[in-house]
């Protein structure tokens, strides 16, 4: 399905112009083994969430069909929509999140939104008990509401959210975030998917890499695998019930979770 495979390891600690050790990225194509990506040479040694999203646009907006999968959530729980009265749509959701949250601001703390020094975050917070089908499937996942404690993606999702609304801007129609353009990802086009690295990273030996490295490089890495068996055009069709599938639009979904 693509030629080049894409794992992100994300982090929502501090701001978004800020370097950060825990953001690592992989990627490798068809002929290549996934390598590991540093940005591009600055003062900022390692990649800020506003120089890996520039340089998303510009790989996606490449004519190379790409897969990339990042580990944070990119929606919320229906529960969410329903107590906000939010219509049921992904684009209007990022919209509504951002007016809310402007995580993406250069100098913009999460915590600088929770604790109600910016934004309006008090108007749009859920409840940790709040969670996604797609996370309740995992039997492992938290809430994205679920801040301050272990294995939580609360921070990243509500710094990354932001991103993806830019990255969604910036690239033309050839872009399929998935699953809210549809389940079935047409051909030739390059997707963005939300992903749980824990599914794999036990996979796969862990040899010299950190633990943020090793999850970037096990995305990358299965991505391809599994593309390359024939295998991964099924995992964008989980078994879901109707209902679940319409939710699943809304609310997002995790690549792997069947």
């Amino acid at each position: 399905m693509f030629n080049r495979y894409i794992g992100i390891d994300y982090s929502g600690a501090e701001t978004p112009t800020s370097s950060l050790k825990g953001i690592r990225v992989y990627m490798c194509t068809i002929d290549t083994d996934p390598e590991e990506v540093q940005p591009s040479p600055s003062p900022r040694k390692y990649w800020t969430r506003k120089g890996l999203a520039q340089w998303l646009v510009e790989r996606l907006n490449e004519d190379i069909p790409t897969i990339v999968g990042i580990d944070h959530g990119f929606s919320f729980p229906m529960k969410y929509f329903i107590y906000y009265q939010i219509k049921p749509h992904w684009d209007i959701f990022l919209d509504d999140f951002c007016k809310h949250w402007p995580t993406d601001e250069d100098h913009m703390y999460v915590c600088f939104v929770r604790d109600g020094c910016h934004g309006d975050g008090a108007s749009r917070k859920g409840s940790p008990g709040w969670k996604r089908i797609a996370e309740e499937r995992t039997g492992r996942a938290k809430s994205v509401f679920h801040f301050n404690v272990p294995g939580t993606v609360a921070s990243s999702t509500h710094a990354g959210i932001p991103w993806l609304r830019f990255i969604r801007q910036n690239v033309s129609k050839n872009l399929h975030l998935w699953p809210f353009d549809g389940w079935d990802v047409p051909e030739g086009k390059s997707v963005i998917a939300e992903v749980y690295p824990s599914l794999w990273n036990r996979t796969y030996p862990k040899e010299n890499r950190t633990s943020d490295q090793h999850d970037a490089w096990t995305v990358a890495t299965w991505f391809k695998e599994t593309d390359l068996q024939g295998k991964l055009k099924g995992y964008f069709k989980p078994e879901l019930h109707s209902e679940e599938e319409a939710a699943g639009r809304v609310e997002g979904w995790i690549l792997g979770v069947m």
